[in-house]
This record gives C-alpha cells, sequence and structure tokens, in this order.
C-alpha cells in the first residue's frame, strides 16, 4: 500500500524565483488554492521541501489495492 500526501498551495507565486514556480508546475499545480493528492516518493519530498513556504502538506492516508 503506497502512502498519500494531501497538498494544498497556499501563498500566491506572484514574486517568487523562477525556479520555485518551475518546482510547483512540475508537482501539477495550476491555481492558487488547488489541492492535490500525489504518492509520496522521495522526490516528491525534496520537491515538497523546496517549496515549503509556498504549501500545505498533510497525509491522505493509504491506498488500498
Amino acid at each position: 500500500m503506497a502512502k498519500k500526501l494531501k497538498i494544498t498551495q497556499v501563498k500566491s507565486l506572484i514574486g517568487s524565483q523562477p525556479k520555485h514556480k518551475r518546482t510547483m508546475k512540475a508537482i501539477g499545480f495550476h491555481h492558487h488554492q488547488e489541492t492535490l493528492v500525489k504518492e509520496d516518493t522521495p522526490q516528491l519530498r525534496g520537491m515538497l521541501h523546496q517549496v515549503r513556504h509556498l504549501v500545505r502538506v498533510e497525509e491522505a492516508g493509504e491506498e488500498k489495492q
């Protein structure tokens, strides 16, 4: 069973560094206040650490297969 993360963008990207804007796009965000559910991977954790001031992260539970 894979753990899931619920990620919400809580701050606007206006005035952010271009590197942070590209990271948010790579995660999958398109709009302010958007919420995504993604599989918890080390790669995603690294991206979230880079933009931790722009997002709120919560555990969404586990997926049953």
